[in-house]
């Protein structure tokens, strides 16, 4: 299969399971999440899905068990949104780098303040 294939593959998942999960996910545990990144194999077997969730440690692991809950009818509405012969397994991993970006920032922040200081 074309590497070329498996990315816009992983645009067009990204961008419906978007949608699912705004319109159509209504499981109260999943919290404010938004898919990072899509990751598809290159024979498009599977999908790897990055989510950020916001908040704290214990609400990002309720969203992520709510995703894995939810995985079968996700991967239903995938089917019947992106017409292949079959629809990708999917398997969701948590994307912390909004919070490892905001330490550095925060860091740096300091730093430059500490900088001042002198």
């Amino acid at each position: 299969m074309s590497e070329f294939r498996a990315e816009r593959l992983a645009v067009l998942i990204k961008e419906e399971l978007g949608q699912i999960l705004q319109k159509e996910l209504k499981d109260p545990r999943i919290g404010f999440a938004s898919i990072t990144n899509v990751r598809v194999s290159r024979d498009l077997s599977h999908a790897r899905v990055f989510v950020s969730v916001f908040g704290e440690k214990s609400q990002q692991e309720t969203t992520m068990e709510g995703l894995e809950r939810a995985k079968g009818f996700i991967r239903t509405e995938l089917g019947k949104r992106i017409r292949l012969r079959h629809t990708p397994e999917i398997h969701f991993s948590i994307d912390d780098s909004l919070e490892e970006g905001a330490k550095v920032i925060s860091l740096i922040n300091q730093i430059q303040k500490e900088g001042r200081d002198d």
